[in-house]
């Protein structure tokens, strides 16, 4: 009797033991096996069909020998399998020849072909098709058998006999039962099937909803590469098995069972004590503007669509190329205001003009001679750095015209496209001609968003948005819900986050009573010893979509790698950041043993901290990781010299495995925490800070240079929506005065700081105003540091300002109008931009132009038949404040436009002022009489920054405000961990966006003063006493203080908390005695030895 067939057994894979389970194909060994085997015919979703005969292998049984084609012959014991000898390389080459004699022109073919030998068959003609061309189809059957097998359409088959069998459809021509699911497409090995020579009419493809129609995808697809989860999706609507039953392929082929087809979606219930709404937004639709031509003329394009054609990783690898033709236009238009500031949509989308400016600027970095101009209203560059920005801009050749565009319109004979205009500096009509326009388009709320507001209690705005309380510019109508983003109203990406944070405190205060309740700490494995053990080196080289992988050749750079010593394991992936990313990487670092790691991706600067996390988590030193940053220093500068940004990169990679050889673990220490606040500054952003934090049940230290709480608050009656401004100072200056955890110190001075983050000593002067008593020094120990010191309204020195006073400025205007006596006058004129956005303090104050039409519209609502006039260079009423620069204009305020190189003059009358000034609209000067003249001054920021930024290690900008670690991942934080910033001191904004702040600052301040204590140390400098001889330089240059001398034994003394690893300290002493932990001399001679 024969023996039951055994489930598993051994066979010989060109002489190799491999095993095998029983049923399998020779073909599916060899592929487990990663041996390659040729093949035209086979697909594994189908039955084996062994016609294309390319798989043939040896099959040896003993002395037996045959040859078998290896995608349907299935294993038995005992069985050898010679994929590649000669006998094999023989027949595959008739194979090939045969195959290639039929359809010659077939490059797939010819490659195919080259690798056994034959560069041109020595057979007859090639088959043609009906037209004469040279046949391109194979005959493999794949195209019939996808159809017929698992489509369950059965579009096509074959037709004819012998030299005469051909694929078609009935009739030749497109069938009705067709799925248009292009399957017959895929599958075909050479090229041979079009889905338009199948569907009966021209099929739409569909479109990728991430890349907004500029590519398509197929019916399963991941959304976009970095999506959370990064998992396939099906497109129930289009899917061959959701519509016909049919096809059913992703469900066998997946090889860890994801695929359910029977998945719904679910219900979940989760308790919470505090919901964060933060929907974002959707785009306006541009072609409700037909006369703009989007959706009319391809290269019409909204602005988003052109940053994806832009981005490295977007449907055109970040080339300037237009959709119709694929090519780089000569000319690319931008016009703005697109479904914003218009009767429909009265507000600002706030964004529109920066990216605009921006896409426009990366356009002339890929193509330098490209002809950018951008068409628009207003140029509101209301953000920090916003302002030189556009400078740049314009200095890159950037044309900026003043209109609005009626109309975008398609030349038939070119193809280009003609935008027609009025020049508002001109008044004259004009035409221009683009290869390529760009629509920026207005934020609306999302769709779905009533669903949403309703099921949370939230109440709407008449624009969609949801509506805020006064004064709390986070929280919604129902109690406990909060917003953030441009759910709230339009806003760019520091604002945004600036927000989420906001939100976050407030969800904070409210969970005070429970904090840590509902965390479970996840706990780190031990710290792995590598004492003894050799470098075994994991090298991980990151595409970053396209890019990096746009412009380096990534796998390329990784095969590279793995040939550098000692390293053990290299790779490349698409996102090394991703979150499935760094879960392989956990694993491959214990499947290899593994003990350091290097990753060639972007900047460290925002992304070691998440590397070094996960090689923790899996059990190393965080400090035996390096990066080598290939995209700034590679892909990005040499984005048009794809060859040299490999090399540079390798050269990188070389450099990082050189260092990481010598790499070495670093300890640190762990420190209590101190857990008190101090907030500098008793303004409405230091009160509402030192409120959210006490409110959390945390002392706070809050301290005021002047005798008064308020800051600038105390200037302003009311807010532009009317708010009684005052009435809420007073509400917030009770709160802080009577709450138990805030200690109030006013008429105070900081004199001297020591200490770092956790664990600071502040020591104040504080005075005693008014009782004669001498000032006393306080000293005051506190765990982080808020910087909300505000600043000040510049003393203009033009317009006759301090030598006529019917001359003021807007917040002694906000006084004036504060006071019962004051009488509005006959006629005013307010001239915006005293001071400011010129080369000596090129930035926009951001909130003039709102307060100047909050006091016209007052003026003008109290005496409607005052003439009431403002000189503006552009209008910067951002968000919903465009409602009310609306509002000023239908009551009969006027606006005239000046020009920075034309400012307006001024001369003194009997009874006022006479302005005079240049109106592009009349093109005629005008003489403008004015009882009162409003100078909307410059914000300065407050000159004793300068030495706040001193005490707390923190730096400043040029224009003296404090500068953030980053604009948009640390909105309100400083390099120097423990410190904070909000409110004015930051930069200027109005008093809900200072509120917002201030509550953002206390969010990431809690984010220390919750713990119990903080780690220090790691790559910090340390001092070899035997080359010491205390002389100081290290002392004079460190800029955080960390440094002192120990005057008994004569050495400098370096505090390791307060080190941030800078180095200055290293490049500065001459008996070269501190070294960087992380930088050592062996450490960075070994990179330049590896150049």
């Amino acid at each position: 009797m024969n023996e039951p067939a055994k489930d598993q057994f051994t066979i010989k894979l060109n002489g190799r033991d491999v095993e095998v389970q029983d049923g399998q194909t020779i073909l599916e060994v060899a592929t487990q096996e990663n041996v390659k085997i040729p093949t035209l015919c086979h697909h594994e979703s189908l039955e084996a069909h062994g016609g294309c005969r390319l798989c043939i292998v040896e099959a040896k049984m003993g002395k037996r020998t045959k040859m078998v084609t290896s995608c349907n012959y299935e294993v038995w014991e005992g069985l050898e399998v010679l994929t590649d000898s000669p006998r094999v390389q023989r027949n595959r080459r008739m194979t090939a020849e045969l195959l290639l004699s039929r359809c010659p022109e077939v490059d797939m073919l010819k490659e195919l072909a080259g690798q056994y030998g034959v560069e041109k068959p020595r057979f007859a003609d090639a088959e043609t098709t009906a037209d004469g061309k040279p046949s391109d189809c194979i005959l493999c059957g794949l195209c019939v058998r996808i159809c017929r097998d698992r489509m369950k359409a059965s579009v096509t088959d074959f037709v004819g006999r012998g030299v005469d069998m051909v694929v078609d459809t009935p009739y030749h021509r497109g069938s009705e039962v067709c799925l248009s699911c292009g399957a017959c497409e895929h599958v075909c090995p050479t090229g041979s099937i079009r889905l338009s020579t199948v569907y009966p009419v021209p099929p739409a493809k569909r479109q990728s909803e991430f890349e907004l129609g500029l590519s398509a995808r197929p019916s399963i697809f991941i959304p976009f590469s970095q999506a959370l989860p990064n998992v396939p999706v099906i497109d129930r609507e289009n899917c061959v098995h959701f519509n016909t039953g049919g096809c059913g392929i992703c469900e066998e082929v997946c090889p860890t069972d994801a695929i359910d087809y029977d998945q719904t979606d679910s219900t979940t219930e989760i308790e919470t004590g505090a919901v964060i709404l933060a929907p974002g937004f959707c785009l306006y639709d541009s072609s409700q503007k037909p006369a703009l031509g989007f959706e009319t003329y391809p290269d019409v394009v909204s602005s988003l669509q052109f940053e994806r054609i832009l981005s490295a990783s977007g449907p055109c690898d970040g080339k300037v190329i237009r959709p119709s033709d694929g090519e780089t236009p000569d000319s690319v238009a931008f016009i703005q205001c697109v479904g914003s500031r218009d009767s429909e949509h009265n507000y600002c989308s706030s964004v529109c003009c920066m990216y605009a400016v921006k896409e426009a600027v990366m356009a002339k970095e890929h193509e330098p001679d490209l002809d950018c101009e951008i068409f628009y209203m207003d140029i509101r560059a209301h953000g920090k750095g916003f302002d030189e920005y556009v400078e740049r801009a314009k200095d890159l050749g950037i044309r900026f015209t003043r209109c609005r565009p009626s109309r975008v319109e398609e030349h038939r004979s070119t193809g280009r496209l003609a935008i027609g205009y009025v020049d508002e500096d001109t008044q004259e009509y004009g035409e221009k001609t683009f290869g390529m326009v760009v629509l920026s388009a207005g934020f609306e709320p999302p769709s779905e968003i009533k669903e949403l507001a309703a099921t949370f209690g939230v109440e709407l705005t008449d624009s969609g948005f949801a509506g805020t309380q006064p004064f709390r510019p986070v929280a919604t109508s129902a109690e406990g819900v909060y917003v953030c983003g441009p759910f709230a109203q339009p806003k760019d990406i520091p604002e945004t986050v600036v927000e989420a944070s906001s939100a976050a405190a407030n969800a904070m205060v409210d969970l005070a009573s429970v904090r840590g309740t509902e965390v479970t700490e996840q706990p780190l494995p031990p710290e792995r010893s590598i004492d003894g053990e050799p470098p075994r080196i994991g090298v991980f080289v990151c595409h970053c979509g396209l890019n990096i992988g746009g412009v380096v050749d990534v796998p390329g750079v990784a095969e590279y790698a793995e040939r550098l010593p000692n390293v053990a394991y290299a790779t490349d992936s698409m996102y090394t950041c991703s979150s499935d990313t760094q879960d392989f990487l956990k694993g491959v670092i214990e499947e290899h043993r593994l003990n350091r790691v290097i990753v060639a991706s972007c900047s460290p600067r925002t992304h070691e901290p998440l590397f070094q996390q996960t090689i923790r988590e899996a059990g190393l030193n965080v400090n035996l990781f390096e990066m080598a940053n290939i995209r700034d220093q590679c892909s990005w500068v040499h984005m048009q010299d794809h060859k040299a940004a490999t090399a540079k990169a390798k050269d990188l990679v070389r450099m990082a495995v050189a260092k990481a050889n010598v790499l070495e673990p670093l300890g640190s220490i762990t420190l209590g925490v101190t857990q008190t606040a101090f907030v500098l500054g008793g303004g409405i952003a230091g009160m509402t800070a030192a409120l959210a934090i006490a409110d959390q049940d945390f002392d706070v230290y809050l301290v005021e240079r002047s005798a008064e709480l308020g800051g600038n608050t105390r200037n302003v009656e009311r807010a532009l929506d009317g708010r009684d401004v005052q009435s809420y100072l007073r509400g917030i200056m009770d709160r802080v005065r009577n709450h138990d955890r805030i200690s109030v110190y006013t008429s105070a001075e900081v004199e001297h700081v020591e200490g770092f983050v956790g664990n600071f000593k502040t020591q104040l002067r504080v005075g005693h105003p008014g009782n004669g008593a001498s000032p006393e020094t306080v000293e005051l120990e506190h765990g982080i540091v808020i910087i909300a010191t505000g600043a000040t309204e510049s003393k203009p020195t033009e317009y006759l300002y301090g030598e006529n006073e019917n001359v003021v400025t807007l917040q002694e205007l906000d006084e004036k109008m504060s006071e019962s006596t004051f009488k509005v006058p006959e006629s005013a004129v307010f001239i915006q931009c005293v001071g400011s956005r010129e080369p000596d303090h090129q930035y926009c104050s951001r909130i003039c132009c709102s307060a100047a039409i909050k006091q016209a519209i007052r003026m003008k609502k109290a005496k409607p038949e005052a003439t009431i006039c403002v000189l503006y260079r552009d209008i910067r009423t951002y968000g919903f404040r465009e409602a009310y620069y609306s509002e000023a204009r239908e009551l009969g305020i006027l606006f005239v436009k000046y020009d920075v190189d034309q400012k307006p003059t001024v001369r003194a009358t009997g009874n006022g002022v006479v302005v005079e000034t240049f109106d592009p609209v009349l093109g005629a000067q005008l003489e403008i009489p004015a009882e009162m003249l409003v100078l909307s001054a410059r914000v300065d920021a407050n000159a004793d920054n300068d030495q706040t930024a001193k005490f707390y290690k923190v730096p400043i900008t040029d224009s003296g405000f404090f500068l953030e670690a980053h604009v948009k991942l640390r909105p309100v934080e400083f390099a120097s961990e423990g410190v904070f910033v909000c409110g004015f001191a930051h930069y200027p904004k109005d008093i809900d966006e200072t509120i917002g702040q201030a509550m953002a600052a206390s969010s990431r301040a809690m984010t220390v003063l919750s713990k119990d204590s903080v780690e220090a140390g790691g790559k910090t400098a340390t001092i070899n006493p035997a080359r010491c001889n205390a002389c100081g330089a290290c002392v004079s240059v460190c800029p955080y203080t960390a440094i002192a001398i120990d005057e008994e034994k004569e050495v400098a003394v370096i505090n390791e908390v307060l080190c941030k690893g800078c180095g200055a300290c290293v490049a500065t002493c001459k008996g070269s005695a501190p070294n960087l932990n992380g930088f050592k001399d062996e450490q960075i001679l070994s990179m330049i030895n590896a150049v």
